[in-house]
């Protein structure tokens, strides 16, 4: 087994989950199999009790795990799917060590960091990189590790001490360290300033671990007397130092990366035996086709996400990135729209007319509308009101968990006139209880107790014509990710489908409600699973896939042509041969085929001189 540990230094932040992603992604491409680590120091068993405020999003995996975002990253670059045990956290180790310890397993020694904490580290990385991920069911060859914050927390120095000990364990062939740092550029002096990587550096060599890469991240790429600056000070030869830019899209990074020979690195360092390689756009031909696509995307698409987090986009980073993946494939570029689900709220006439204003007139002007899900009483009226406006208006919608809940508590509201109808979750005494609570999910603990993780649900034999079933290409049953507390009453059920909502899509025992659709609308699908989850850059999730399609009026010759795109090449308005589209690639991005540093060539491309943060 190789391993690749990823560091971070001078801020959080910075990029590491997608520089440990495209590490994944440059390998796989070269036939290595790979499965990643995140390592989070924090004391939480995992994810699941974070505010989204406070951690972005809670990602959940096929087993029920709820983890770190940077683990959805690492399933959409390499495509894998991974398990609980692949997101480590602090108080994960300590509750090993402990229950060991209670049942005796250290024989009345002392436990303490060291051994016992670092030992226990240890074992699990080398138990977990041994783990299936791909569909292949192949022993993974490289595990790539990133260890989240910044070298200097106090939180961390278990960690990395753990792996310390861990390099001569393994051996020093077959462990790699990669670095990555900020390198900011003032711009009262305009010029990049070294000083914070170095410090950097030589706290982590003094902790015992030698960086051989460092990737210097930075809003511009930095020059050569800069990499030659790090390098004397670092003691990394200058070729192992990569500087990346702010690129258009973080699927470039992978391209971007490689472009500096990182596999021919990886496999000389590591022992991998993947060299030599052929011409890079051959083996990278899917991530340099995707970014190629995504930078001449001709038309627009506006989607307002309507959410109780919006002030931190990182809270709905799944639901972007399938936004995304769907636009890219048909051939759209997404604008999004966030919308505090709060301000669409009648009080906030009162209270702040010009942010009640400013929210209605931006739903207003988007083309299609996504509720996604969320948890408490706040906001939840705006949301409400904004299943309505979609409804009434036409507005292609997409509900997801608490906005597939909303769509329901709406109709029942407006269409059923059970004017008190609501949630049992933000109403407990309501007289009308269209959504209640799960009583096996209500264990009074909050981690770890909702339904969650991969589950099947089956279309109804009488949705034939069902939208979103056509979607999934007429397939009877689905497997999708779940996280939720609460269902759609089952007594209400037989007076919604009457008045035109049908419920097409239940659980396998068909007792809840997994997806509904309305009668007579462009796109009103709303679904309790949490689908932007299984989204993946070449194969986008189908409900969002409706969506952008809804609206643009493209769904139904979708529809007609057997859930296939016009078969006309978007290149082909741009380029009359797959050499003319290479060629651009190559100068585009500065692909060499002998490999050699282009910074300079990609500096002066358009590339460089976006803002989009990794």
């Amino acid at each position: 087994m190789k391993y690749i540990l990823v560091t971070g230094g001078v801020i959080s932040g910075v990029g590491k989950g997608v520089i440990s992603s495209s590490f994944g992604a440059i390998l796989k491409c070269c036939g290595i199999e790979v499965t990643s680590i995140k390592i989070d120091p924090y004391i939480n068993l995992d994810a699941g009790t974070f505010s989204p405020y406070e951690h972005g999003e809670v990602y959940v995996l096929d087993d029920g795990g709820e983890v770190d975002l940077d683990l959805g990253n690492y399933e959409r670059f390499l495509n894998v799917t991974l398990h609980r045990q692949n997101n480590i956290t602090t108080g994960k180790i300590y509750q090993q060590v402990i229950d060991r310890e209670r049942h005796g397993d250290y024989l009345g020694k002392t436990v303490q960091v060291v051994p016992h904490i670092t030992d226990a580290i240890q074992e699990w990385v080398e138990k977990v990189a041994q783990k299936p991920v791909s569909e292949s069911g192949k022993t993974p060859e490289v595990c790539i590790i990133e260890l989240g914050g910044i070298i200097g927390d106090i939180e961390s120095m278990a960690f990395v001490e753990a792996f310390r000990q861990f390099q001569f364990r393994v051996k020093r062939e077959n462990f790699c360290v990669a670095h990555v740092s900020l390198v900011p550029q003032p711009r009262t002096t305009g010029e990049h300033k070294t000083k914070p990587t170095q410090s950097s550096v030589r706290e982590l060599r003094g902790l015992g671990l030698s960086p051989d890469i460092i990737v210097c991240r930075s809003e511009k790429p930095i020059g050569l007397s800069v990499k030659e600056k790090i390098s004397n000070f670092c003691h990394v030869a200058p070729q192992q130092i990569i500087s990346i830019p702010d690129l258009n899209s973080v699927y470039e990074v992978p391209v971007f990366m490689e472009n500096h020979s990182m596999a021919e690195y990886l496999s000389d360092r590591l022992h991998l035996g993947i060299t030599p390689l052929p011409p890079m756009r051959k083996y990278m031909k899917p991530w340099i086709d995707l970014g190629e696509k995504m930078r001449h995307l001709k038309y627009e698409v506006t989607v307002a996400i309507v959410g109780k987090y919006t002030r931190l986009e990182d809270s709905y980073t799944s639901i972007t990135k399938a936004l995304h993946h769907a636009g890219n494939k048909i051939g759209y570029k997404v604008n999004i729209k966030f919308i505090e689900a709060s301000n669409l709220e009648a009080t906030m006439l009162s209270e702040n007319p010009a942010s009640y204003h400013d929210a209605w007139h931006n739903l207003c002007v988007c083309d299609c509308v996504v509720v996604p899900g969320g948890f408490g009483k706040r906001g939840v009226e705006g949301k409400i009101g904004t299943c309505q406006w979609c409804r009434a208006n036409n507005k292609p919608f997409l509900g997801i968990c608490l906005g597939f809940q909303a769509a329901v508590v709406e109709f029942a509201r407006n269409v059923l006139k059970l004017e008190d109808a609501h949630s049992t979750e933000v109403c407990p005494d309501t007289k009308y209880p269209v959504v209640i609570d799960m009583p096996e999910h209500n264990t009074g603990e909050m981690g770890g107790t909702m339904r969650l993780g991969k589950r099947a649900t089956i279309f109804k034999p009488s949705a034939t014509n069902s939208k979103i079933r056509r979607l999934y290409g007429n397939k009877d049953k689905i497997d999708e990710r779940h996280r939720h507390r609460y269902e759609v009453n089952p007594d209400y059920i037989e007076q919604f489908e009457k008045y035109g909502m049908q419920f097409v899509g239940v659980d396998v025992d068909q007792e809840r409600m997994e997806v509904l659709e309305l009668d007579n609308h462009p796109y009103y699908v709303a679904v309790q699973y949490h689908p932007e989850y299984l989204s993946r850059p070449m194969n986008p999730s189908p409900p969002f896939m409706g969506l952008i399609l809804a609206a643009k009026d493209r769904l139904k010759s979708y529809f007609a042509r057997g859930c296939k795109l016009s078969p006309r090449e978007p290149q082909s308005d741009y380029y009359d041969s797959e050499d003319e589209l290479n060629e651009l690639t190559v100068r585009q991005l500065g692909i060499c085929s002998d490999h050699e540093d282009s910074s300079s060539a990609y500096s002066s491309s358009s590339i460089s001189s976006s803002k989009i943060e990794l």
